[in-house]
């Protein structure tokens, strides 16, 4: 219907990313912005913004697949962060993220 109620998560998550993407920011965060999403279409929206100049990402996912591009992860435990480093450098710690993608993503 007009007000939204028939569309899906997914959708309504994919609007509110270009709602968010249309206003230009310079700064975008995205919180679980990708949670109800196939991993296709998770993909896909990742290598667009990840394209946009000027444009910083804060992201901040539970699924390791969503930030592992990134160019600085932050692994929080408690509150605090217990590892920074890129993907590869935090699989060569062998620490909390390297745990967490042996345990499946």
């Amino acid at each position: 219907g007009g007000s939204g109620d028939q569309l899906g998560a997914g959708q309504k998550q994919r609007i509110a990313l270009a709602r968010a993407l249309a206003r230009r920011p310079k700064l975008l965060i995205l919180d679980e912005a990708s949670s109800c999403l196939d991993v296709d279409t998770e993909h896909e929206i990742q290598q667009s913004v990840q394209n946009i100049p000027g444009l910083s990402l804060l992201v901040i996912a539970h699924r390791l697949r969503t930030v592992r591009a990134a160019h600085q992860i932050l692994v929080l435990e408690g509150g605090r962060v217990v590892e920074r480093g890129n993907h590869e450098e935090l699989v060569q710690k062998r620490g909390t993220y390297y745990n967490l993608l042996q345990n499946g993503d």
